[in-house]
C-alpha cells in the first residue's frame, strides 16, 4: 500500500465524507413529472382503500381484527411513502429542471410548487381524500407547465388506474 493511500484511509476514518444523495446533478436532462403523478394516484388509491375497509365490530374474531389492522397499517405506510415520493419528485423538478426563464413564463409556478409540497405533507399526515386529490391536481398542474416548457401540448384524460382520476399527459406529435 502506498503512503498516500494509507493517509487517505486514515483521514477517512477521522473525518468520513457524508453520503450524497441526488437525482444525478450532472445535469442529465432527463426529467419527467410522471413519477410524481403516479405517486399521487397511489396516495388517492390508498385513501380510497382505507375508507373502504370494514372496521371489525365487537363480535369480530382475533383473526378478523388482525387482518383489518394489517391492511390498515399497509395502506397507511404506502400512502405515506408515496406522498413523500411525490414531494421528492416535485423537489427534483423544482431544484434541477425549472429555470428562471420558466418562472418568467409561468409566474404562478413558485407558489404552485410550494403549495404542492405542503399538500403532499397534508396527504401524508392525514387520511384525507380531499388532500390526496389536491396533491394529484397539483402534480397535474405542474406536469402541464413542465410539458409546455418542453414545447409539448398536453391532454387530460382519465387515468387507466383504479383511481380513474384525470391525469395530464404530453401530446406527442
Amino acid at each position: 500500500m502506498s503512503l498516500l493511500y494509507l493517509l487517505a484511509r486514515w483521514l477517512d476514518r477521522i473525518s468520513p465524507a457524508p453520503i450524497a444523495y441526488a437525482h444525478c446533478d450532472i445535469p442529465c436532462g432527463i426529467y419527467d413529472p410522471h413519477h410524481a403523478q403516479l405517486a399521487a394516484h397511489t396516495v388517492v388509491r390508498m385513501v380510497d382503500l382505507i375508507n373502504q375497509l370494514d372496521k371489525p365490530g365487537a363480535s369480530a374474531t382475533p383473526e378478523q381484527r388482525q387482518e383489518y389492522t394489517n391492511k390498515l397499517a399497509r395502506y397507511i405506510a404506502t400512502k405515506e411513502q408515496h406522498s413523500e415520493i411525490a414531494k421528492n419528485e416535485l423537489r427534483i423538478l423544482w431544484a434541477d429542471y425549472f429555470k428562471p426563464e420558466h418562472l418568467k413564463t409561468f409566474p404562478e409556478l413558485h407558489d404552485l410548487v410550494w403549495k404542492a409540497l405542503k399538500t403532499g405533507s397534508k396527504a401524508r399526515q392525514e387520511i384525507n381524500l380531499q388532500a390526496a386529490e389536491d396533491l394529484l391536481k397539483a402534480t397535474n398542474d405542474i406536469a402541464s407547465i413542465f410539458w409546455k416548457t418542453k414545447g409539448f401540448e398536453t391532454i387530460t384524460a382519465k387515468a387507466p388506474y383504479p383511481t380513474e382520476r384525470l391525469t395530464v399527459y404530453p401530446k406527442f406529435k
